[in-house]
């Protein structure tokens, strides 16, 4: 029962902080409306607020995906929309920032921090230390103090996530230069972890296991001319090369950040080159680091073409069959085609090596909840502890955007911006040398109806 209590008190602070969180937002739009009213040359804190360019604002994203061949509640490998025959929701997402200038000859000082509640938050974390030390496999109780033990660790699926706080200064010199400090989403490769910057619900093996989600450091763009701009930056906090870092553990160890971004004269195409290099940690000088391709291509006005490449590394890693020179890499494309402004439609399709089985698990979830001791909180109905084979993973995504309320007209303003995703997914794995590997709830190979929600606000 004292459990039980616990957990219900971390859940209501949790959801009590997010919804106070809207409630402010929500009312700072009122009342500077009645400010306005009354006194539209006054020096309110609402006034203040809005002359500085500092803003709130969020959105709310939840659905459910009905597996029929799973039983034991996950989608295998697939991370987030991870759920399977249930509902869900996946983010509840606040921020406050206020954006800097990208161009002009005055200085700028901005900011941004983001509070996410949700069954996605624990793969948006700062996990960059692992319950296990990826080079040798001994135990690390302390994972660091960012955002990893805020609430909710007797849930199999909810938590909490600060992905983002960060300071942004814009330098006039040359074209302009930005540079931010802090914790932020990370610049590479094509999908995100926001749910608005996402054509489909579920999200490609690139994303989920190739790249990092999150970096802890310095990163700086510059805009070369009018084709042309680059990123360079420091990142650390992290065990695993400068992934996924926090502000507390493994400062000692930093990496490298870097890109370049070619965007064609009619800027209907474009090609980004990105990648990390790093020591994987403080106990190791072995490299970590990967490397992603993205391009991009407007064959009209309504057809959007995107074709990625990743390509990861680390050395000297432990993996079920000893320690190796583990590799990673794969390639997507995406084809999306606007019906209407407000329907469209598209297509997915991906082939992704995990070479030595060191970097895809099933179920995902289970493998990031799990601690020092060889046990995870997420585990609830699943058969047994996540696994991971060498192998090659297959997966083909349909799916559509509808802005619903827009098409059936509806007066409310506040769900204009609704997009309903409907989607259908198919999986398959093929061990590279073992051949019962069925990291499906016990298949090969799953298919995956899925359909969610999303509005900003």
């Amino acid at each position: 029962m004292e459990y039980q209590s616990l957990y219900k008190k971390q859940m209501f602070h949790a959801v009590a902080g997010g919804l106070l969180l809207i409630g402010m937002s929500s009312s700072s739009v009122y009342a500077q409306a009645v400010t306005n009213n009354k006194d539209s040359g006054g020096s309110s804190f609402m006034n203040l607020l809005k002359n500085s360019g500092v803003k709130f604002g969020g959105w709310v994203n939840g659905g459910a995906t009905f597996n029929p061949s799973q039983t034991d509640g996950f989608n295998g490998p697939i991370t987030f929309a991870d759920q399977a025959n249930r509902a869900q929701l996946n983010q509840l997402n606040i921020f406050m920032e206020r954006a800097v200038k990208t161009e002009g000859k005055r200085w700028d000082v901005g900011f941004r921090a983001d509070f996410m509640f949700g069954t996605d938050a624990i793969f948006t974390q700062a996990y960059g230390n692992p319950a296990f030390d990826v080079n040798n496999g001994r135990g690390l109780s302390d994972r660091g103090n960012w955002d990893l033990g805020i609430c909710c660790n007797s849930s199999r699926t909810y938590g909490i996530a600060i992905p983002q706080a960060f300071a942004e200064v814009y330098v006039p010199i040359g074209n302009g230069l930005n540079v931010k400090a802090g914790h932020f989403y990370t610049p590479i490769g094509y999908e995100t972890v926001p749910a608005p910057n996402n054509f489909f619900y579920t999200h490609a093996y690139t994303m989920q296991y190739g790249e990092p989600f999150t970096h802890t450091g310095v990163l700086s763009n510059y805009t070369v001319n009018r084709n042309f701009t680059a990123m360079a930056g420091a990142i650390g906090g992290s065990g695993t090369g400068g992934w996924d870092g926090n502000f507390d553990r493994q400062m000692g160890n930093w990496g490298g950040i870097g890109g370049v971004t070619w965007t064609s004269d009619d800027k209907q195409s474009s090609l980004n080159i990105a990648g990390t290099g790093s020591t994987a940690s403080t106990r190791s000088n072995n490299f970590w680091g990967m490397y992603s391709i993205v391009a991009k291509h407007k064959f009209t006005e309504k057809t959007h073409f995107i074709l990625q490449h990743d390509h990861g590394f680390a050395d000297g890693v432990l993996t079920a069959n000893g320690v190796t020179n583990a590799t990673w890499y794969g390639i997507n494309s995406h084809t999306y085609y606007d019906l209407t402004p407000d329907l469209s439609v598209g297509v997915r399709a991906e082939w992704f090596r995990d070479t030595d089985g060191f970097r895809v698990f099933s179920p995902g979830r289970v493998a990031a909840a799990t601690n020092h001791l060889g046990n995870s909180y997420a585990l609830g109905g699943a058969s047994s502890l996540a696994t991971s084979t060498p192998a090659d993973y297959y997966a083909v995504t349909l799916g559509a955007n509808w802005k619903a309320a827009r098409t059936l007209k509806l007066g409310w303003q506040g769900l204009r911006n609704l997009n309903i995703r409907p989607n259908i997914r198919y999986d398959r794995a093929d061990a590279l040398h073992a051949a019962a590997y069925r990291p499906f709830g016990g298949n090969k190979d799953q298919i995956l109806f899925s359909l969610d929600a999303m509005i900003p606000f």
